[in-house]
């Protein structure tokens, strides 16, 4: 997934009509937990990788979220990083 997917996806999960950058704040655009849970939905259906409420903990920009999900990513094809 590209980052302009990526970025197209959080909008849509917090119905925003407005492109993202990756540098919003979640809080600003009305992130709650309804929204963590459809983005751990999402993160397991598009990118095939399972996030852990706690690990959304320190995430406060769109960009934090994608790099979770690139962690998660590298750690699941990487066993030796787990």
């Amino acid at each position: 997934m590209t980052h302009q997917q990526f970025y197209e996806q959080i909008g849509e999960i917090l119905a925003i009509d407005v492109p993202l950058t990756g540098s919003e704040t979640l809080i600003d655009l009305g992130w709650d937990s309804l929204s963590a849970v459809v983005f751990m939905a999402m993160a397991d259906e598009r990118c095939g990788v399972k996030v852990a409420p706690r690990e959304m903990r320190g995430c406060s920009t769109v960009n934090d979220l994608k790099a979770l999900v690139n962690e998660n990513l590298e750690n699941a094809t990487d066993p030796e990083r787990s």
